[in-house]
């Protein structure tokens, strides 16, 4: 009896010492805390401004400024409550109509196709603002070929798309109303009072506690104290709700905590079949015969008027149109011979993945070393030892939709780009987009500008460093889903990385273009087919084909 109670006395002291050690600890961690919230529930616009990022430099604040001016999406209309459909844009109403030649009636290759669209509401009239989200290609599925078409919106209900007409044969229009000008208003007012409705989780660890706590790009005020996690060298901003009496740093893993639900009222917007990814019908034929180019016309280019596709496909085969040629690597010892000697490191998330893994599957020599890391985050590495070949792959840092992973395995492309040696023999490749949609596009653009910052550092060092950028892709998205992969979110990403990036000596694969050309349905991971297509062009930048 006494042995028994010494020993309660002992766990006693010890529980007591432990709580001490962790009190003190707390008091040591360097926590912020965001105003508290009031003790009532507050409307939810008194939350719209709390995800505020920090102050930028005047030049910096200036880029961003004509960024966000280079990708403003025309003025949409303000939403009334209960939502009826009447007064919005339906795809089976509108229609497209292919304008005829100018000069006579037949089309030859290098022409150009006018498409002109015309949006009515559910009701039959003509609608008389513009903001609808619309994609076009021309296509035809026997010849394997497809081109996408350029979106001009006359912000009067009306919409013209050009293609240049690069084959012979017949060529389809299709045309695709992704979203109507009111489901824009929707998504831009859920990433403005919502960006948070994507949320992550960590779990914080001691030797007597375990903690999971909320983190996120920003935080609802709460009068819980908060770990900053922002990046010292990128100034990246990361959060975690603290966890009680745990210090900060016991912080041991992030995955994705899931998504809100029921944050909108307007879900007839985003139907299926209704007014989602829905293609508008033509108004009379829907399609054209292509002749050869006649004699003396010039070649299409990308820098030609109207249109400016960066590419096409012909028998299955994308085809550059920036003046590049994009060889074919239908074989692993052409691809072996090409990456022969390299090293390449890959960066970004699961769509930059499929890339490793295409790679790795392609070639028989190439072996993935098992690195007993998490394959959504990585690191990966693969080595063909005898030809001198070795590919990494990494995911870019928060945000991270995975599952649960070591958080000391969240890297920022930027940092790793700093640790890079660079040169010759190197390729660097990075895509990040799509875990970026539910933010505002501020964060992005400033994601952006520290990679380029980093790129710049890079090729400063080691000029003959090879950067290869891949660019988002439509997909595929199910009407809750379009709150946080919708195409639109995408679409004005892709404009801001374009932006960003403008002049620089990295190279661009177009996937946008190459998912939107092809036959084969959207999809967040492009089928096989884009994918071979898309590692042509990769592989054509490092190997880029001798002239003479």
């Amino acid at each position: 009896m006494l042995a028994l109670l010494i020993k309660n006395i002992l766990y006693l002291l010890f529980f007591v010492f432990a709580t001490q050690i962790f009190q003190f600890w707390d008091k040591l961690d360097i926590t912020i805390i965001i105003p508290g919230a009031a003790t009532v529930t507050q409307p939810a616009d008194m939350y719209s401004n709390f995800c505020k990022l920090k102050p930028l430099s005047p030049e910096e604040a200036l880029e961003e400024h004509l960024v966000l001016e280079s990708i403003a999406w025309p003025k949409t209309p303000p939403l009334p409550s209960p939502l009826s459909l009447n007064n919005t844009s339906d795809p089976a109403h509108s229609t497209f109509t292919i304008l005829p030649r100018k000069r006579g009636e037949q089309w030859y290759i290098g022409d150009k196709l006018e498409v002109m669209i015309k949006m009515y509401d559910f009701q039959g009239y003509p609608k008389k603002s513009g903001g609808d989200v619309l994609l076009a290609r021309l296509h035809n599925l026997t010849l394997g070929a497809g081109a996408a078409g350029h979106i001009t919106d006359y912000l009067n209900g009306t919409y013209s798309a050009v293609f240049s007409l690069l084959w012979e044969g017949s060529a389809q229009v299709q045309v695709i109303l992704v979203h109507p000008s009111e489901a824009v208003t929707e998504l831009r007012r859920m990433n403005k009072e919502e960006p948070d409705r994507i949320f992550f989780k960590s779990q914080f660890r001691s030797s007597l506690f375990t903690r999971t706590t909320t983190c996120n790009v920003c935080l609802r005020p709460t009068e819980q104290p908060v770990c900053n996690y922002t990046d010292l060298h990128t100034g990246e901003p990361w959060f975690c709700y603290k966890p009680t009496n745990l210090s900060c740093n016991a912080r041991i893993s992030n995955y994705n905590g899931g998504y809100k639900k029921n944050l909108t009222t307007m879900e007839k917007l985003f139907q299926r079949g209704v007014n989602m990814k829905v293609s508008i019908p033509a108004s009379g034929p829907a399609s054209v015969t292509i002749l050869p180019k006649q004699k003396g016309q010039s070649e299409v280019s990308s820098s030609s008027g109207g249109s400016k596709p960066s590419g096409y496909y012909y028998q299955g085969v994308w085809r550059a149109l920036d003046g590049s040629t994009v060889q074919q690597f239908n074989t692993s010892s052409a691809i072996t011979q090409c990456l022969k000697g390299k090293v390449v490191h890959m960066y970004g998330d699961s769509t930059m993945r499929q890339w490793f893994e295409y790679l790795n599957a392609s070639l028989p020599d190439l072996k993935e070393f098992n690195l007993h890391s998490p394959k959504s985050i990585g690191p990966l590495m693969a080595l063909d030892y005898a030809n001198n070949i070795f590919v990494t792959h990494r995911a870019h840092g928060p945000p991270l939709r995975t599952v649960n992973v070591p958080s000391m395995e969240l890297h920022y492309i930027a940092n790793e780009l700093d640790n890079v040696v660079g040169g010759s023999n190197t390729v660097v490749v990075f895509g990040i987009w799509a875990h970026f949609d539910n933010f505002p596009i501020e964060f992005y653009i400033r994601r952006l500008m520290s990679i380029r910052r980093a790129v710049v550092r890079l090729l400063s060092r080691a000029p003959g460093t090879v950067v290869v950028i891949r660019t988002g892709n439509p997909k595929s998205f199910t009407p809750s889903g379009a709150f946080v992969n919708s195409d639109w979110y995408t679409f004005q990403r892709l404009k801001a990385l374009r932006a960003v990036f403008k002049g620089f000596n990295v190279h661009l694969v177009d996937a946008w273009e190459m998912v939107l050309a092809h036959h084969l349905p959207h999809n967040m991971h492009p089928q096989p087919p884009i994918i071979k297509n898309m590692i042509n062009v990769l592989l054509s930048y490092i190997c880029p084909q001798k002239v003479g």
